[in-house]
């Protein structure tokens, strides 16, 4: 079997003419096969304009918790839409929709709303700055917090541009930033407790923001006692710690990677997963930091901030999260995971599969687990990329940095054919 996709190259060559680039991203471009459009989306599958109909891996950039079309989430949001769609007010239901967060999430003491990862990065940026007098913003080589030009450093370095790696320098994401946009801005090597308390003892770090696993390159634990190391320096050094869940979010577990790892940082960000699909974000955190919104004169708004129609999604997709369809689903994840890695194996391919249940890394020629971005700087991506154009013509959809998004709704039926697709897909790129 071997999938046409020329429908969709043909309309994204037609809208190029009122889109730039035909796409309303940069991250979906240059992907092998295309860009595709899609008319629909079911569970675990989507349909594309060519009429195939695909196993999802992307789940909308992890965001698809619980697969495409959830009835639940679907009926909440039109009952809502009956009731009203922006007000410029409160509402009940992003109260309820609070609540769910603050009993949920271990760090969230307080919470507000905003629209995305990005936007409320940004907002704990400003908190933590101004809780603590101090303006140094401490980031990690290869953790992505979003696209605005004060923290878009080093996401994803070339090797030859980042400096040494126990020294790395700041590497600009885009064309048309200003260096004088990183001027708050800091970078060190992450999975290293040493660096970071060195980087700390300067005294003038605001705020030090990670990936409580680092998810957006590859999927890697922390290292033991890293982060409780992590939260100890910051501690002692006057600095606000904040995890980054926006991937980690309602997939590493329900209540987040913070509660897995038993670590409890002074605030949080959360996106993606927490209304599967829909444009919600949060900053939780200490009451005494969110408070400074409230009463101590640090600003933070937004037309769309707790919208009634995402907070209805949020809280259906919240409710949808039961611990038993959560754990069912993990199971699969694992049983996914480790079943790639075999037949990889057996295909005579070197290749690490690691990550966690519902989100795993794929790294073709690594000889080991990586550590930390400088690790995965020696994986084969183009040998990836062929694998995961292998896998597009046999149905299955892959995101080609080798990130893997799993749902509840990727049944063991899926799984297995899925499974066939690989093993199909490793031979052909012998």
């Amino acid at each position: 079997m071997s999938l046409s996709f020329d429908r969709s190259a043909s309309l994204i060559a037609e809208a190029a003419n009122t889109i730039a680039g035909g796409v309303n991203s940069n991250f979906r471009i240059g992907m092998a096969g295309g860009p595709l459009v899609f008319k629909r989306g079911e569970g675990p599958y989507l349909l594309d304009v060519n009429g195939n109909w695909l196993i999802d891996y992307y789940c909308g950039m992890g965001a698809m918790i619980l697969g495409h079309s959830p009835k639940g989430v679907q009926q909440a949001v039109k009952d809502q839409v009956d009731k009203g769609i922006l007000y410029a007010g409160q509402s009940e239901i992003e109260f309820e929709a609070a609540k769910i967060l603050c009993e949920r999430i271990p760090s969230a003491q307080r919470i507000r709303f905003g629209s995305s990862g990005s936007e409320v990065a940004q907002a704990a940026f400003r908190l933590a700055r101004a809780a603590t007098g101090k303006r140094v913003i401490l980031k990690f080589e290869g953790h992505y917090h979003g696209w605005f030009d004060n923290i878009l450093w080093s996401t994803a370095p070339a090797q030859n541009a980042a400096g040494p790696e126990e020294a790395p320098v700041l590497v600009p994401g885009s064309v048309g930033q200003d260096a004088m946009d990183a001027a708050g801005l800091d970078v060190i090597g992450w999975n290293n407790l040493a660096w970071l308390e060195a980087r700390l003892a300067k005294g003038d770090v605001a705020g030090v923001i990670m990936e409580p696993a680092m998810c957006n390159q590859g999927a890697i634990a922390p290292a033991p006692g890293y982060l409780e190391g992590a939260l100890a320096a910051c501690r002692k050094h006057g600095a606000i710690l904040i995890f980054d869940e926006v991937i980690t979010g309602f997939r590493l577990g329900r209540q987040g990677a913070q509660a897995r790892f038993g670590v409890t940082p002074d605030l949080s960000i959360f996106a993606k997963a927490m209304a599967n699909g829909f444009p919600v974000a949060a900053i939780v955190g200490r009451a005494d930091l969110l408070d400074l919104f409230a009463s101590g004169g640090v600003l933070h708004g937004g037309t769309f901030n707790a919208q009634p129609v995402t907070m209805a999604a949020m809280v259906a997709t919240q409710q949808s999260l039961v611990p038993e369809d959560f754990e069912a689903a993990s199971a699969r994840g694992v049983r996914l995971r480790d079943g790639i890695a075999q037949i990889l194996h057996e295909a005579g391919h070197k290749a690490q599969v690691t990550g966690f249940e519902l989100m795993f890394h794929v790294g073709f020629g690594l000889e080991a687990p990586a550590r930390n971005y400088r690790d995965l700087l020696k994986s084969d991506k183009p040998m990836y990329v062929k694998f995961a154009h292998a896998l597009l013509k046999r149905g299955v959809r892959v995101l080609e940095r080798g990130a893997w998004f799993v749902s509840l709704a990727h049944d063991d039926g899926v799984i297995d054919a899925t499974l066939d697709a690989v093993r199909g897909a490793s031979k052909e790129i012998n």
